[in-house]
């Protein structure tokens, strides 16, 4: 659990600028950090859950695989989306100008896709199990599928302590006086524009205007 942030702090927090550095042709938002803080805060124990189910499923004799593993593998499926949306509107947003928003960002990208391929292993244990009826070499034990489940879940554990992390770290910002001075700082002096350079003169019409 992130812990809370004062009213008073999330409303001064939310002041920011508007705008943060962008290269040509992307703009910027400024979006509820607070509540993106507590949207972070959601996956982890999402994920908690969704391993617990997987490591029950994994346990059991799989006899009805689309049946057993389907809902969970469209819950990973539908959270890793979530997660991915969630990734995309940071990216566009004030938050990569913020200290250490960059790196936490691309923690955050790299759990997204621990958990897209734990949907995939889910998808894949479905198929193993399946197989026996496609092919006559298939493995007719659950075991292969079992494997998937297990995969599943080590990545999603994974994934559940980078979440846990990024949002106890974005909550202590918000929480923090002097942090919170401190990316307003950094905003402000990431969106003043660049020095523009003055053209510099092509070497042989340098050559021409010497001689």
């Amino acid at each position: 659990m992130t812990e809370p942030v004062p009213a008073q702090q999330r409303t001064e927090h939310l002041t920011l600028p508007r705008t943060a550095p962008r290269p040509p042709g992307v703009v910027l938002h400024t979006v509820d950090l607070t509540e993106h803080t507590r949207l972070l805060g959601e996956v982890a124990p999402a994920l908690k859950e969704l391993s617990v189910e997987a490591a029950r499923i994994r346990e059991g004799e799989i006899a009805k695989p689309v049946r057993e593993i389907a809902p969970l593998s469209l819950r990973v499926h539908e959270l890793a989306m979530k997660c991915t949306r969630q990734v995309h509107d940071l990216s566009v947003s004030q938050y990569p100008a913020l200290k250490d928003g960059a790196d936490n960002l691309a923690l955050l990208a790299g759990a997204c896709s621990q958990i897209s391929l734990a949907a995939t292993l889910c998808n894949l244990a479905i198929h193993h199990r399946t197989e026996i009826l496609l092919y006559e070499d298939a493995d007719p034990t659950p075991a292969t599928s079992r494997d998937q489940l297990r995969r599943a879940g080590v990545e999603m554990q994974q994934a559940a302590t980078t979440y846990r992390a990024v949002a106890r770290r974005l909550s202590r910002r918000l929480a923090s006086f002097s942090a919170r001075a401190e990316d307003r700082q950094l905003i402000a002096e990431a969106q003043r524009p660049s020095p523009q350079k003055a053209p510099s003169t092509p070497p042989v019409l340098a050559a021409r205007r010497r001689g």
